[in-house]
C-alpha cells in the first residue's frame, strides 16, 4: 500500500513541506517494490481513510508519539502504513452486512406498511357494519329510535380514542431494528386479526346472508366490536409497556478494549430488546472509543518483546568448539533481555509521570490561551456596544477572529491527550461560537476538550458503530435469566453484557416500645463534707 502524506486541521502550507513531499515520493517508491513481494504470500486489503477527515479509528495517529514538545504550527507529515487490514473474508462479510441491512430497511418497510393496513382494517370494519345495510336492503330496516341514535355517538366518540391510542402506542418513530420479530408486537396483530375475521364471519353469516331488519340490534352489534378493540389495546399497553417497568435483572456492560464498564437495571425484556436498551444508554453514559489511547500500551509491549537479536556467526556448518562458544553467549545475551524485561515497570512509571506532566503542561498553557482570547472578545464586544447596530460582529466571525490565538495551545494540548482526531477545525470554531453567542466561561468552553464526554456529544462520522451486530448462544427473542451472556458487536470492538437476577430483598419489622426511652434520674442530697 502507498504511504500517504496528512496535512494537519489547524496548519498552513510552509516551506518545508517541500521537502517532506520529496522525502514522501522517495519513501513511496521504496515501499512500492517491497509490497509487490509481500502481495504474493499475503491476500489483504488495507482501507485508508480520507486524509482530510481522520476517522476515529485512523492509527497513523502513532507518530505522534515520538513528536518532540516544539512541534510547530504544521507540517507535512508522512505517515506508515495503516494497521486497520481486511482479508478477503472480511471483505465478503462486509458486503453481507451491507446486503442484510438494506434487507432490514426492507423488512422495516414491510412491518409498517401490514401494520397501517391492518390499523386500517380496525377503525373501518365498525364503520362498515352500520353502512352495508342501508346500502343493501335500505327498504327493509326498521326505524332507528334515540337508543340507537345515541349509540351513533359512542360509537364515534370510541372510535376517536381508539384511533388517538393507536396512534400513540404503534405509530411511533422506530429507535432501532431488530434482528428478529417482537413476539408481543407480533402477538397482538395476530390477535386482532383474528378477532375482526371472526367478527366478520358472524356479519356474514347472521347479518348480511339474512338481511336482518333489527338496525339497533345491528349497533350495538358495532358498539360490542369496538369495546373488544379497546380492551385488547389496553392490553397491547400491559404487555409492550407496563411489563418491563419494574426491574428484575441487573446487567453489567463492558467495553472489550478498555474495560469500561456500566451497570443497568432492566425489568422483563427479551435478548434483543435489551440489547437495545444497551446501546441506548451506551451512547449517553460511555465515554467516546479512543483507540488512539491503546497504541501506547501495544508499541511498548512491541519493544520490550523484540529485545536483542542473536546472529550465528559461523553458521550452521562451523565446528564444535565455535558452536558451544555462541550457544553460551546467547544464553547470555538471553538473560539480559529477561532482566532487561524485568525492569519495564520502572520504564513505565517514568513514562506515565512524564506523559501527566507533559499533560499538565499543555492544560495550563491552553486555560492561559482560552482565557487571554475570551478577554479580548469581551473587550471586542463592549466596543461593538458604542457602535451603530449594523455594525456588530456576527458571533460566527468573532469565533474566527479569536481562533487563530488559542489554535495552537489547543492542538499541542489535543495531540498530547490523542483527541485530535475526535474534534476538526470545523466543529471547534462552531463551539467556540456558540459559546459566544450565549456568553458562556472560558471553562464552559474547555470543558468539552479537557474531560472526554460521552459519544452523543461527538459527530455521527466518529462514532464507527452505526450497525451492531447482536451474538448470543440462547435465541434473541426469549426473555432475559439468571447468567445470560451476549454481545454486541461493532468494527473496532464489543460490549460484553452479563446478566444477574436481582436478589429477592425479604424485610422484617423490629418493635421499640417507647417506654423503653423514659429512665428517671436520681441524684443524691447528701454532699461530702
Amino acid at each position: 500500500m502507498d504511504t500517504e502524506s496528512t496535512y494537519s486541521g489547524y496548519s498552513y502550507h510552509s516551506g518545508r513541506s517541500r521537502g517532506s513531499h520529496r522525502h514522501g515520493e522517495r519513501s513511496r517508491d521504496r515501499h512500492k517494490s517491497r509490497s509487490k513481494d509481500s502481495s504474493r504470500s499475503e491476500k489483504s486489503v488495507t482501507i485508508n481513510a480520507p486524509p482530510a477527515e481522520p476517522l476515529l479509528g485512523d492509527q497513523s495517529i502513532r507518530g505522534d508519539e515520538m513528536q518532540d514538545d516544539n512541534w510547530g504550527e504544521t507540517t507535512t507529515a508522512v505517515t506508515g502504513t495503516s494497521e486497520h487490514s481486511l482479508s478477503q473474508e472480511d471483505i465478503v462479510r462486509i458486503s453481507k452486512d451491507l446486503d442484510d441491512s438494506v434487507g432490514l430497511d426492507c423488512k422495516r418497510y414491510l412491518s409498517v406498511s401490514l401494520s397501517i393496513i391492518l390499523g386500517l382494517l380496525v377503525l373501518l370494519t365498525p364503520l362498515a357494519f352500520l353502512v352495508l345495510p342501508h346500502l343493501l336492503w335500505p327498504d327493509r330496516l326498521r326505524g332507528c329510535g334515540t337508543a340507537c341514535e345515541g349509540l351513533f355517538i359512542s360509537v364515534a366518540f370510541k372510535l376517536l380514542i381508539l384511533l388517538l391510542a393507536v396512534w400513540a402506542l404503534f405509530f411511533r418513530p422506530p429507535r432501532a431494528g431488530m434482528p428478529r420479530v417482537f413476539v408481543f408486537r407480533a402477538l397482538l396483530a395476530t390477535l386482532v386479526f383474528l378477532f375482526v375475521l371472526s367478527y366478520w364471519l358472524f356479519y356474514g353469516v347472521r347479518i348480511l346472508d339474512t338481511q336482518d331488519q333489527d338496525y339497533q340490534g345491528i349497533v350495538q352489534y358495532a358498539v360490542s366490536l369496538v369495546d373488544a378493540l379497546l380492551f385488547i389495546h389496553y392490553l397491547a399497553i400491559v404487555l409492550l409497556e407496563l411489563r418491563q417497568l419494574q426491574p428484575s435483572f441487573s446487567i453489567c456492560v463492558t467495553r472489550s478494549t478498555d474495560g469500561e464498564t456500566r451497570h443497568y437495571n432492566l425489568g422483563q425484556l427479551s435478548i434483543q430488546r435489551a440489547a437495545i436498551a444497551i446501546l441506548e444508554n451506551y451512547y449517553r453514559d460511555f465515554p467516546v472509543h479512543n483507540p488512539a489511547l491503546l497504541t501506547a500500551s501495544k508499541s511498548r509491549a512491541a519493544k520490550h518483546l523484540a529485545g536483542l537479536k542473536v546472529y550465528n556467526v559461523d553458521g550452521p556448518g562451523g565446528n564444535n568448539a565455535a558452536a558451544s562458544i555462541a550457544q553460551s553467549q546467547s544464553r547470555a545475551m538471553i538473560a539480559a533481555a529477561a532482566r532487561r524485561r524485568d525492569s519495564s515497570h520502572n520504564e513505565l512509571y517514568y513514562e506515565e509521570a512524564e506523559h501527566e506532566r507533559r499533560v499538565r503542561k499543555r492544560k495550563a498553557r491552553l486555560v492561559v490561551a482560552v482565557e487571554e482570547a475570551f478577554t479580548h472578545i469581551r473587550r471586542i464586544q463592549e466596543e461593538e456596544q458604542k457602535k451603530s447596530p449594523g455594525d456588530v460582529m456576527d458571533p460566527r466571525e468573532a469565533a474566527q477572529a479569536i481562533f487563530p490565538s488559542m489554535a495552537r495551545a489547543l492542538q499541542k494540548y489535543l495531540r498530547t491527550t490523542r483527541q485530535q482526531h475526535c474534534h476538526s477545525m470545523e466543529s471547534i470554531q462552531q463551539h467556540l461560537a456558540f459559546c459566544i453567542m450565549h456568553n458562556m466561561t472560558p471553562k464552559a468552553f474547555l470543558e468539552s476538550y479537557l474531560t472526554p464526554g460521552p459519544t452523543l456529544q461527538y459527530g455521527r462520522e466518529r462514532w464507527l458503530a452505526r450497525q451492531w451486530t447482536l451474538i448470543s448462544e440462547a435465541s434473541v427473542t426469549s426473555g432475559l435469566k439468571e447468567g445470560t451472556v451476549f454481545l454486541l458487536k461493532c468494527i473496532d470492538f464489543s460490549l460484553v453484557a452479563t446478566t444477574k437476577k436481582i436478589p429477592y430483598i425479604k424485610l422484617s419489622e423490629e418493635f421499640i416500645d417507647p417506654k423503653s426511652h423514659k429512665f428517671v434520674l436520681r441524684l443524691q442530697s447528701e454532699t461530702s463534707v
